[in-house]
This record gives structure tokens, C-alpha cells and sequence, in this order.
């Protein structure tokens, strides 16, 4: 009976959780490849993405007015290839509380989620507004504010978000929004902004989420969701049929200190903790995803600490890694979004270094 036990352990699956150590991944980091005007600067970068003329859009909480609590931190800003600053896009807009996520749509239309307004917006290419989707609170309501965070929480309403973070697309144009700290929960809505579905609710099981934080789509319209607080992504199919879960474990160096904080414990990626067990700060936790476009996809994740990037085939092996945590070129300061236009280009908006920077990977040997 032993024996067959030993043998039957020995046929089953070894998780993504006991990989051992990958490839370094050697790169060049520019800081300073976006130039801002004089009286331009960023906040924390929370956003970048990139269209089909390599220009890059920034979604940063820069240009607040307001009080010192609660002011207005949103500010889109577009650059050309060359990293020269073009314009500001949606200034004064209504939506503009509390910047999350920008990404292009292949028809280059700029999308930004606003976490602190509830809202999605679509911009034409030109930047003018084309679709709105949620609703901002108004400022005439009785206990406008801040919204709380009841267990259980309120039960979500179609249509609308609560702290929504990011999208992505199929290619019918179907719409995915990770709908976010508070609903944790998925939404599709088609090309037309019609609201077709919603899966996921709060927890730690299959289909369930502790804050979608980032969402991404591959060319077979596959939906892959940085489940963030339950340190791992979680993959569906385009009607929300769970698929497959990553985990992502890769040994590093324990004397590497956050860039703000104590160090994390450290909280196995499988383990079986109730889901009130948050596991934003551990190593491999994903905070951004990016798939490459195709023939040959690949997709990289950041985690916050020990503040790396992930290079991963789509089916969850990792394929090297790069960068440490830390204040100069080629580290990270929370790595809030990623922009990947190609397997060698990729882009890194930090939240706690207020910066992009550009990264030009070696190709793989």
C-alpha cells in the first residue's frame, strides 16, 4: 500500500509552486526616455500602454487640485515613440479621481479604469470621449465618500463597478473589466457597451477573487486575471469557465529589503488559509500582467516584492525573471502596470518611484 501511495505521488502534477530557480533575464533600463515639459511632471504612474504607432500613454496621479485628503489624482498624458510628450488627454475630465489603468484597444482607442470614480472611459483615437461605463457617486448624495468594505460585502449591481481596475479584449471586440477591490468579480459587455455577463465573487476558490487587480487576453480569447490578493492568475475561457490557475515561486535573496515596510511573511502560494489571508506582498503575488502579441505570445507578471518581472509561456512556465526592488534604473518600485508592445520591449509604471521606465530585453539565446 506504501508503495503504491509513493507511486501515485510521484505520477501527479509537480505545481508551479516548486519550480526552482530561471534564467536572469539581462535588459536595459532608461528612466529618462519620456520627456516631460517643464511644468509637467508624474505622480505615482499607475498606468502605460502603447498603440499600433508605438506612441505611449500614461495614466498618472499627477495634477491634483484639491484637499490634502480625497483630492483628484488622475492625469493622462501621450507620448510619441520617441518618448517626446505630445499632449494631455481628458484634462478636467468628470471622471478623474483616483488613476488605475489605461490599455489600447486594436482600433487604438484608449481606455482608462479610474478606481476612485467607479468609471471606464473610451477615448477615440483623436481623444475625445466616446463610451462611458459605471457611475461616479454624486456629489450631492447624503455619505458620498470613500467607499467601505463590508464582509460580506453589498451585492454587486450590473452596470456598475465598485474600485473597478483594468481591461482587456477579445477579438469580437467583447470588452473584459476586472471589477475590482470591492465586487471582485469579472464583467464582459460587448463591442456595442451592452452588458452581457458577469462572473466571480469574494473568496480564495476557483472562480473566486481577493481583488482582481490586472486582466489580459490571449489570441485564442482566453481572459488571464492577476488575482492579487490570493497571490496567483487565475485563467478563463471568454464566458468565464475556469480554466487553469499560475502560481509563480522563484527562489530569491531574503536579505533584499522592501522598498517601503517590513518584509512580507512568507505565505505559500497554495496554501489553504481562509480566504481573508492576503497575499499582495509575497513573492510571485501578481500586481500587473501583459501578454505579447502574437504569432508567439508570452506573458510577463510583476509582483511587488522582491519587486521582479516575470517572463512566462501561457501556460504557466517561467521562463526567467528580471530586476530587484529598489530606487535606481532596473529596479522596481511596485510595478502597478506593464505594457508589453513586444516579447523584447516592455514598459514598467511604478507607483512608488512616480516613473516609467523603458526595458529593452537581450533575446533569449
Amino acid at each position: 500500500m506504501k508503495c503504491f501511495a509513493l507511486v501515485l505521488a510521484l505520477c501527479l502534477p509537480i505545481p508551479l509552486l516548486a519550480q526552482q530557480s530561471v534564467p536572469e533575464i539581462h535588459f536595459k533600463a532608461q528612466t529618462n526616455f519620456f520627456k516631460l515639459p517643464p511644468d509637467v511632471f508624474f505622480g505615482e504612474a499607475a498606468g502605460v500602454a502603447v498603440n499600433s504607432k508605438g506612441h505611449v500613454f500614461v495614466f498618472s496621479r499627477g495634477g491634483t487640485t484639491g484637499p490634502a485628503y480625497g483630492a483628484a489624482a488622475a492625469q493622462l498624458l501621450e507620448f510619441d515613440a520617441q518618448g517626446n510628450y505630445v499632449r494631455e488627454i481628458g484634462r478636467h475630465l468628470y471622471a478623474w479621481s483616483y488613476a488605475h489603468a489605461v490599455k489600447v484597444d486594436k482600433e487604438d482607442n484608449i481606455w482608462v479604469a479610474d478606481k476612485g470614480s467607479d468609471m471606464v472611459i473610451k477615448f477615440s483615437p483623436e481623444g475625445r470621449v466616446i463610451m462611458v461605463f459605471g457611475r461616479k457617486q454624486e456629489a450631492s448624495d447624503e455619505g458620498t465618500g470613500p467607499l467601505k468594505h463590508p464582509r460580506p460585502p453589498l451585492p454587486p449591481i450590473d452596470g456598475e463597478f465598485r474600485q473597478v481596475t483594468d481591461m482587456a479584449w477579445d477579438s469580437a471586440g467583447n470588452t473584459f473589466i476586472s471589477d475590482g477591490y470591492i465586487n471582485s468579480r469579472i464583467a464582459k459587455v460587448d463591442k456595442d457597451g451592452n452588458w452581457i455577463k458577469s462572473w466571480g465573487q469574494p473568496g480564495s476558490g476557483p472562480g473566486q477573487f481577493n481583488t482582481p487587480h490586472s486582466i489580459a487576453t490571449d489570441q485564442a480569447g482566453n481572459v488571464y486575471v492577476a488575482d492579487r490578493g490570493n497571490g496567483r492568475i487565475q485563467v478563463f475561457d471568454g464566458d468565464g469557465k475556469y480554466l487553469r490557475e499560475i502560481h509563480i515561486n522563484v527562489p530569491y535573496d531574503h536579505k533584499i529589503r522592501p522598498w517601503m515596510g517590513n518584509a512580507p511573511a512568507e505565505v505559500p502560494a497554495t496554501s489553504e488559509a481562509p480566504a481573508p489571508l492576503n497575499k499582495t506582498m509575497s513573492n510571485g503575488s501578481p500586481w500587473a500582467i501583459c501578454i505579447s502579441p502574437g504569432p508567439h505570445q508570452v506573458l510577463f507578471v510583476s509582483d511587488s516584492y522582491p519587486g521582479r518581472i516575470y517572463k512566462l509561456d501561457l501556460d504557466g512556465k517561467v521562463l526567467g525573471a528580471l530586476g530587484v526592488v529598489g530606487h535606481r534604473p532596473g529596479q522596481f518600485g511596485w510595478i502597478h502596470e506593464l505594457a508589453c508592445p513586444s516579447e523584447n520591449v516592455l514598459y514598467a509604471a511604478e507607483l512608488l518611484n512616480w516613473r516609467v521606465q523603458k526595458l529593452t530585453l537581450e533575446p533569449a539565446q
